[in-house]
């Protein structure tokens, strides 16, 4: 708790107690001290108590935060002689906050002392380290980027008609005089060109995620506040220290992202996924369910068309499981690819469709479109959520029932998650083999276990038994992919579903990876090996006269 006195012009002196440690200023009603002022920022500055004693922080306003006519970003400990100006608005710390040099709190309310002589303070100052340089980059971002949106606002233009480039143009011509009137306020040590990029690229693109978004080696993007975004490299969590101005910025961010695909976000519908034009997956999800304010995740698309040579180069597969695949899918088998989460699910459901021959037709359905198939006879479906008045959602389901009525020789459904799973599995069992789908399991048969549930959850009233006589029938391989603890992602069973006894559906690994421990980089290493059991459709082929190699499932000793 402390006192602050505060007179605005032509009013009378105040005074206010504060009943914790911390005050905010501002013209916005959720402010602890509401000043309505033109010149004053919704969130203009906080006051607050610190080991030293009391601060001050600018939060990024458009006409500043001034400690004894001098502009601060932050300036602390606090005297009562100090004087701080906001807008029209004069600021003092009440006598009775003072703390005494022992930091023990005098009275019954407790704030600064400016023990720390006022050399050191100005050497403090004069002398900035780089991690204060980034701040100083960050706060001139944040009153540059205000004054743009505010600029823009004042033009009345409806920036959703303009294109990316236009949209550009337009913000260049708008910002480059508000530098030119801000020139002799911003440190000459602040890089003009990247504070100009970084105020761009947050106000019509993407912000610091527009480097790490042209970095191919990036796989994933997590911003998990305005001021914690991370990155996933070569399979490793980074913490890359860069943010953006405020979270109303990440939240533009998002909206910007999912408003061309027809998507929203707000109160009444706080989670969304979509994705960017480039098929990278997204996440988002903002308050009240974020307690942290809003957070985005990017699952990052890769640029090059991935083959299965890729796979190979990466350690991810070996040459003969990628012809015993190729057969899989040229031969039309029902392929189940199963994994956790990030373990490459939808890459390896990619490349498997480069396979498929051009000749047949084949439908696409997902919850956000990210699978890029290169056939000439492809129709790509996308669930639809539902409106401002909760109608019109289209699940991926309903999607499903209805490419049954679109002749297709294959269907490929992105990924199972409730009751498409029975369409799905009808679908397989009615003349559309060689459908290809993903599901989240942790193995094999979890992955029948998962189906089998999802089953369920159609609403249907069926009984066990009789789901897991379709799902024998209709499955016949299952890849299994897993993410390992170094990064690495591999496919660790390739498995066969050959029938049903005893109510238990049989299965049988065709190929197994050994894992045999870490090279010096921590990285996982082993091998891959045949188990020695011969698919059982391949003695089909083999009868139909099919050219078909039964020595890739030999198996080799283990060395």
């Amino acid at each position: 708790m402390f006192e602050l006195a505060y007179q605005q012009d032509g009013s009378r002196r105040r005074t206010v107690t504060i009943k914790a440690d911390r005050c905010t200023i501002g013209s916005g009603r959720q402010n602890d001290i509401v000043l309505k002022n033109r010149k004053i920022s919704r969130r203009h500055a906080v006051l607050f108590r610190s080991d030293q004693g009391f601060e001050v922080e600018d939060l990024g306003s458009m006409t500043g935060t001034w400690v004894n006519r001098e502009r601060i970003i932050n300036f602390g400990p606090l005297g009562s002689e100090d004087e701080i100006t906001i807008g029209n608005t004069r600021i003092w710390l009440g006598k009775s906050s003072r703390i005494t040099p022992d930091n023990t709190p005098t009275g019954n309310t407790a704030t600064a002392d400016i023990s720390e002589p006022i050399a050191a303070v100005a050497e403090r100052f004069a002398m900035p380290q780089p991690a204060v340089m980034s701040s100083d980059l960050l706060y001139w971002g944040k009153i540059l980027h205000e004054r743009l949106i505010s600029e823009m606002d004042l033009r009345r233009k409806d920036v959703s008609l303009m294109s990316d480039a236009e949209l550009r143009r337009e913000a260049e011509q708008l910002l480059d005089p508000i530098l030119q009137t801000l020139g002799e306020d911003i440190p000459e040590d602040i890089d003009r060109g990247q504070l100009r990029k970084n105020v761009l690229d947050e106000a019509v693109g993407l912000g610091p995620l527009e480097y790490f978004l042209d970095d191919d080696d990036v796989t994933e993007i997590m911003v998990n506040n305005f001021d914690e975004v991370y990155i996933e490299k070569d399979g490793r969590l980074i913490d890359t220290g860069h943010s953006f101005s405020s979270a109303q910025a990440v939240l533009s961010i998002i909206e910007r992202i999912i408003t061309p695909i027809g998507r929203r976000i707000d109160e009444s519908s706080p989670m969304v996924d979509a994705r960017l034009k480039d098929g990278s997956r997204v996440n988002a999800i903002i308050p009240p369910l974020a307690l942290k304010g809003p957070s985005l995740t990017i699952r990052k698309f890769a640029k090059k068309r991935l083959q299965f040579s890729d796979l190979i180069d990466y350690g991810s597969v070996n040459r003969v499981m990628g012809e015993f695949l190729q057969v899989c899918v040229e031969q039309r088998k029902n392929i189940v690819v199963s994994g956790g989460t990030g373990s490459g699910k939808t890459t390896l459901l990619n490349v498997l469709s480069n396979f498929i021959p051009e000749s047949e037709r084949i439908v696409t359905v997902e919850d956000a479109a990210e699978l890029r198939l290169h056939q000439p006879n492809l129709v790509s479906l996308e669930a639809r959520p539902a409106n401002a008045e909760g109608k019109g959602a289209v699940p991926i389901r309903e999607l499903v029932k209805n490419t049954l009525r679109m002749r297709p020789d294959r269907i490929v459904v992105g990924e199972c998650r409730g009751g498409e799973a029975l369409d799905m599995l009808q679908a397989m069992n009615t003349g559309h083999d060689g459908s290809l789908t993903t599901a989240h399991a942790n193995s094999p048969r979890d992955a029948l276990s998962r189906l089998e549930t999802m089953v369920l959850m159609a609403g249907m009233d069926l009984p066990v038994s009789a789901i897991r006589d379709q799902v024998a029938s209709a499955v016949d391989v299952i890849v299994q992919q897993a993410r390992f603890s170094c990064g690495s992602r591999k496919v660790v069973k390739i498995t066969e579903v050959v029938g049903i006894e005893h109510n238990t559906i049989q299965l049988q690994d065709i190929f197994v990876f050994k894992q045999t421990g870490r090279d010096e980089n921590g990285r996982i290493t082993g091998y891959y090996q045949a188990t020695g059991f011969i698919p059982t459709f391949y003695e089909e082929l083999a009868e139909i006269g099919l050219a078909v190699d039964l020595s890739i499932f030999r198996k080799v000793a283990e060395s």
